[in-house]
């Protein structure tokens, strides 16, 4: 990867419009209406209302999870090739909504493992062309401040969609949750396709500029993994999920079985609480330039034992929703801070969107295969035993990003923010 001084701007966007800008914004709020409307809702609703146990819920969740995220990486080369970025939002918008109404008529097993399959293929599509269409406008200039702009939005929309799930399933039923989507996916199709095709500046979109682009394309994808930031992300994001991804299912069934009648009114207390937490936290990534990449994602990582140690200890249902706090500060940090930390990782690749598509594998299988092991865990040795192993995992994430992941967001000075001032700084140093 080259090695030039690369620019930093803490300014104003100015050559990206206020209505484009806008037009992000509202897509950020939608598509985190569509993924809210299912998520969690499903693991509950199998659980409470079909009649699954967690066992089979684990189960499920790990076998769909793992052929899914098999095409994070594949994806992730689409996204850096294709200049349809707006369409593969669109419909993937609607193949999700499809799939919950499928979930709430049918839920039976196959259609349940069908719809998880193609749930998470989608999840390797959204974040990731939501990120590269940013860069693809904003550029690396505007990069920090952007991704924290589209998280505030994406928690927003968490939080509104939670509360109005909380209402509808209430009155309705928790079958009415999965219902609403087809309306998301409509309002998502207008957003996306208000920002023009001739906005999104494709080359920046895939990570390619500098002597890189000069040169006409990107480097063979094999020398990602020659790349220290790389390297050290990629094993550190698997011990995060696999510790991380279980604790709001487990939490939510555990809050569900004590709070009969309530079932989707706590799993949306729980959910609106975390994504609270997340807003702030885009802020904070919004102002990474100044703070330090690392030091954000020391905080992520730090917030994953500390929650699970808690849940381990406590019972109480006001405690246990208040502990999500921690996930907003921990997997909410995480997931806006990794598009920026990534970017600088493999700047000038050209294989940007394939790296992130190759993190999404790695931490995929994580987060995958810690579903079934917790699973399991619970039903061996109950929901205390099962929420301290996941802790422990934790804690060795945390261990590896203190010790050898190196910074990777360029560093300013405040009052160079303050005014708006470019400033040159070097890249960290990539060497394995």
């Amino acid at each position: 990867m080259d090695d030039a001084v690369i620019d930093i701007w803490v300014g104003n966007h100015g050559e990206v419009s206020v209505s484009h800008r806008l037009s992000l914004d509202w897509l950020n709020f939608l598509l985190a209406d569509l993924r809210g409307g299912l998520g969690p809702y499903v693991n509950v609703f199998l659980l409470t209302d079909v009649g699954w146990d967690q066992a089979t819920i684990g189960a499920l969740l790990t076998v769909s999870g793992l052929i899914g995220i098999a095409f994070h990486a594949p994806i992730g080369a689409l996204i850096d090739a294709t200049r349809a970025k707006r369409a593969l939002i669109v419909g993937g918008a609607w193949a999700l909504a499809t799939l919950g109404a499928a979930i709430a008529t049918v839920p039976t097993l196959a259609v349940v493992f069908v719809a998880d399959v193609s749930m998470a293929l989608l999840g390797a599509v959204f974040a990731p062309t939501i990120a590269a269409i940013t860069v693809g406008m904003f550029g690396p200039r505007g990069i920090a401040r952007q991704l924290g702009r589209n998280a505030a939005y994406d928690r927003i929309g968490n939080v509104f969609i939670a509360a109005l799930a909380a209402l509808i399933g209430t009155h309705f039923g928790q079958r009415g949750v999965f219902y609403m989507l087809p309306l998301f996916a409509g309002l998502a199709t207008i957003a996306a396709l208000s920002i023009p095709a001739s906005a999104i500046d494709h080359q920046l979109a895939r990570g390619l500029e500098g002597p890189s682009r000069d040169r006409g394309g990107p480097y063979a994808w094999r020398r990602l993994f020659a790349e220290r930031p790389f390297a050290v992300l990629a094993i550190g994001a698997a011990l995060f999920h696999f510790a991380n991804a279980p604790m709001l299912a487990l939490a939510s069934q555990k809050l569900a079985l004590e709070a009969k009648g309530f079932e989707t009114a706590v799993t949306s207390a729980a959910i609106i609480v975390a994504q609270l937490a997340t807003i702030p936290m885009a802020f904070l990534v919004m102002r990474a330039n100044l703070i330090g990449g690392k030091w954000l994602l020391t905080l992520a990582f730090a917030a994953v034992p500390l929650r699970g140690i808690l849940f381990a200890l406590v019972d109480d249902p006001y405690w246990m929703i208040g502990f999500q706090l921690l996930d907003g500060v921990g997997a909410g940090l995480f997931d806006v801070l990794l598009p920026l930390i990534l970017y600088g990782a493999v700047r000038g690749s050209g294989r940007y969107n394939m790296a992130r598509g190759i993190i999404g594998t790695i931490q995929g299988i994580g987060g995958a295969s810690s579903y079934v092991f917790a699973g399991s865990l619970v039903v061996w040795a109950g929901y205390s035993v099962a929420f301290a192993v996941l802790s422990a995992v934790g804690l060795v994430a945390l261990i590896l990003m203190v010790m050898a992941m190196p910074e990777t967001v360029p560093r300013i000075q405040a009052g160079q923010a303050a005014g708006g001032q470019g400033v040159r700084t070097f890249p960290p140093d990539r060497s394995c």
